[in-house]
C-alpha cells in the first residue's frame, strides 16, 4: 500500500503545534499588526530627543521592550503559519507583511545608536542616578556604547549602511551560482542505473554502500565545480575583501576581530580551537585507518568518508517511543527539566509529521510570553529521535531564558545556541550505549557518535582554519586565486585526514561549494558548541545535581552575561583549549572501543 502525504487540513491536530496560543485567529493577528505599526511610529518620535533626559531614555527603552515582547509573537505566528504549508498564499502574504514590519522597525530605530553614543560619559552616568529604573538597562546600553570606537560619524554610518547591501553581493552571487545555475551529470551505480545528483541528494549518495555510485557522484559534483573554479575563487575573494573593508572602516584589527565582537567572544577562542584540534590529529588519523579497514578497501578515497562503516540497524522508533526514549535519556537533567519537557510533549509545542507543502528539516523557535514551537518531519527512525532531543534542547533553552529573564535579556547569542541541543544528543547517545550490550548494535551507535565528532568538530574546524587563512591573505594584500585556494584546501585535508587517505585532486575544490564561507566566521561555533556540549554532558553524568543546577542556570541566562561567563558558570571554560581537548579524548576512547568491537 502506497503511503500518501496528507494535506495540512488532513493532519491530526494532536500532532500539530498550537499556533492559536499566540493568536486566536488571522484577524486577531492583523489587528495586532496595525497596533504594532503604531508603536513603531511612537519609537520613531523619539528621534532627536532620545537623551534629552534620563526619563526620556527610560521611556524609550520600556517602549522597545513592549515592541520586542509583542513583536516576537507577531513575527512568529506569521512564520509558523507559513511553514505549515509554504504554498499557502494567505500566509505567504502575512510573512511578507511581517518582514516589511521588521524593515520599517529597523528604519524607525536607526537613530538609537548614534544618539546614545553622542552623550558624554558624565551625562550618561548621571542618568542612572536620576532614574533608578534605567539600571535594569545598563548592560544593554553599555553593550551599545562599547562599540563607540568602532562607530563613525552619522554621515559615514549612513554611507556604510548604504554599502552594506553591496557587502551581501558575494553571498547572493554564490547562492545563484551554486543553487540555480549549476547542474550535475547523473551518477551511475555498479549496475548501470542513473541517479540524479543535486545538493539535496549528494550526501545521501555519498552514504551509499555502492562504491561505484559514490565515486560517480563525487566526480560528477567536483567536475562541475572545476569548470567554475576561477569564478568561484573570484566570488570568495570578493567576500573576504568586503569583510576586510568593513573591518578597516570600523577600525578593527582584522575581519575576525570584527566578526567575533558581535558575539562578545574573544578571538583566542578561535585560535585555541584550531590548536587543540591540531594537537589531536592522531585520533582522526586513527579513525581514518579504522574506516579503511572496516570498509575493506586497498585505498581509501574521500568519497568513502560518509558511508557507514557498520550496517544500518534499520531501527523503527515511533513518535511515542521516541518521546519515551527522550524522557529516559534526559532523566539525569532532573525533575524540573523533565517537567518542562513533558509540558512541551503534552501541550502541542511540536509539529510532528510531514504534510504537503510543509517546510522541510527541523527547528525550534522560542516565543517570549508564550512557549517554544518545534518543527519536525518525523519518519520513525533513530535519527529522528536524535533530532527530537536536539530541538527540544533548543526549546527548553528558550523556555528557561524567557521565563527567567526579562525580554531585554532573554535572547541568547548563537555562540551558545548549539550547546543546549547537542548536550541533549550526547545524553541520548550515552543512554543508548548504556542500554546496549550487543556488539553489532553498540558498534552502530558508536559509529554514529564518531561521525558527529568527525563532521562537527574536525571538519568544521578545518573550515574555520581555511576561512581564517583566506581572510589573512586578503589582509596582507595577497591574491586569492583558484590555484592558491585549491593548494591550501588540499594541504588542510592532508593534515586533518592523514596519510591513509588518497589525495583525490577533486577534494581540493570542496571550498567552492561550502556556503558557510559566506557566513562571516560563523562555522567555528559548531565546533566550540559541540565541545562544550560534550563536556557538560560528561559533567552531568559524573556529578549529578550540582552539575545540573549549574547547567540550568546557564540555560536560564539568556544574554544576561557574555557567553564565556555564562558557560563558565556551567562549569566549562571555553576560553581555554580544555573543552575541545577533553571532547577529543572521548573521541579517541570511542575509536578504541570500536576497534575492539570490530576486531577480526
Amino acid at each position: 500500500m502506497q503511503h500518501t502525504i496528507p494535506t495540512r487540513s488532513e493532519a491530526d491536530p494532536r500532532f500539530t503545534w498550537a499556533v492559536t496560543d499566540m493568536f486566536e485567529s488571522d484577524d486577531a493577528w492583523r489587528a495586532e499588526l496595525a497596533r504594532m505599526r503604531g508603536l513603531a511610529e511612537q519609537l520613531a518620535s523619539y528621534q532627536g530627543r532620545l537623551c534629552e533626559s534620563a526619563a526620556t531614555l527610560l521611556s524609550y527603552m520600556r517602549l522597545v521592550d513592549d515592541v520586542d515582547r509583542a513583536g516576537d509573537k507577531l513575527i512568529s505566528y506569521a512564520f509558523r503559519r507559513t511553514d505549515e504549508d509554504t504554498r499557502n498564499p494567505v500566509y505567504q502574504e502575512m510573512s511578507a507583511q511581517a518582514q516589511n514590519f521588521l524593515v520599517d522597525l529597523s528604519k524607525a530605530t536607526a537613530f538609537f545608536t548614534p544618539e546614545l553614543l553622542a552623550v558624554d560619559e558624565e551625562t550618561y552616568e548621571s542618568f542612572y542616578r536620576e532614574e533608578e529604573g534605567l539600571e535594569h538597562y545598563r548592560l544593554a546600553l553599555t553593550r551599545v556604547r562599547r562599540k563607540k570606537e568602532h562607530t563613525l560619524s552619522g554621515e559615514c554610518e549612513a554611507l556604510l549602511a548604504a554599502a552594506s547591501q553591496l557587502g551581501q553581493a558575494p553571498d547572493e552571487i554564490f547562492s545563484m551560482l551554486n543553487d540555480a545555475d549549476m547542474t550535475y551529470p547523473d551518477a551511475v551505480d555498479s549496475e548501470g542505473n542513473s541517479h540524479p545528483v543535486t545538493h539535496g541528494t549528494f550526501i545521501s549518495l555519498m552514504m551509499s554502500p555502492d562504491r561505484t555510485l559514490r565515486e560517480s557522484a563525487f566526480r560528477s559534483v567536483y567536475g562541475v565545480y572545476g569548470q567554475f573554479r576561477n569564478t568561484s575563487a573570484a566570488v570568495l575573494s570578493s567576500q573576504m575583501k568586503q569583510l576586510q573593508f568593513f573591518a578597516n572602516a570600523r577600525r578593527y584589527p582584522s575581519a575576525l576581530h570584527a566578526a567575533l565582537a558581535d558575539t562578545e567572544a574573544p578571538v583566542e577562542i578561535y585560535h585555541n580551537l584550531i590548536k587543540a584540534v591540531h594537537d589531536n590529529f592522531p585520533a582522526m588519523h586513527r579513525y581514518v585507518r579504522l574506516r579503511k579497514r572496516l570498509l575493506g578497501v586497498d585505498k581509501l578515497h574521500y568519497y568513502d568518508l560518509y558511508t557507514p562503516i557498520v550496517a544500518d540497524e534499520d531501527m523503527k522508533v515511533t513518535f511515542e517511543e521516541g518521546k519515551e526514549l527522550a524522557r529516559k535519556a534526559l532523566a539525569p537533567m532532573g525533575e524540573d527539566y523533565l517537567k518542562i519537557l513533558e509540558e512541551g510533549f503534552s501541550n502541542r509545542w511540536i509539529d510532528v509529521y510531514e504534510n504537503q507543502g510543509k517546510r522541510s528539516g527541523a527547528y525550534s523557535a522560542g516565543v517570549f510570553g508564550v512557549h517554544p514551537f518545534v518543527l519536525l518531519n518525523y519518519t520513525d527512525t533513530l535519527d529522528d529521535v536524535f533530532t527530537l532531543v536536539h530541538e527540544m534542547g533548543h526549546a527548553l533553552h528558550s523556555y528557561l531564558s524567557n521565563h527567567t529573564q526579562t525580554v531585554t535579556y532573554a535572547n541568547y547569542v548563537i555562540f551558545v545556541a548549539e550547546v543546549a541541543s547537542t548536550c541533549n544528543e550526547a545524553l541520548l547517545m550515552q543512554y543508548l550505549l548504556g542500554q546496549t550490550k550487543e556488539p553489532r548494535r553498540r558498534a552502530y551507535l558508536i559509529n554514529h557518535f564518531l561521525e558527529q565528532f568527525r563532521t562537527t568538530l574536525y571538519r568544521q574546524t578545518m573550515f574555520a582554519e581555511f576561512e581564517l587563512w583566506c581572510s589573512e591573505q586578503v589582509r596582507k594584500g595577497e591574491a586569492l586565486t583558484a590555484e592558491s585556494l585549491c593548494a591550501k584546501y588540499g594541504e588542510l585535508n592532508r593534515q586533518y585526514y592523514g596519510e591513509d587517505i588518497e589525495p583525490d585532486p577533486e577534494i581540493a575544490l570542496e571550498w567552492a561549494r561550502i556556503p558557510h564561507f559566506y557566513y562571516n566566521f560563523y562555522v567555528y561555533q559548531y565546533a566550540t558548541g559541540f565541545s562544550c556540549a560534550i563536556a557538560l554532558s560528561q559533567r552531568i553524568l559524573r556529578e549529578g545535581k550540582p552539575a545540573v543546577d549549574d547547567y540550568i542556570r546557564f540555560l536560564s541566562g539568556g544574554c544576561s552575561a557574555d557567553p564565556v561567563t555564562l558557560l563558565r558558570g556551567a562549569g566549562v571554560d571555553i576560553a581555554s583549549p580544555a573543552p575541545v581537548s577533553d571532547a577529543l579524548k572521548l573521541f579517541d576512547q570511542l575509536i578504541g572501543e570500536m576497534e575492539e568491537l570490530t576486531a577480526e
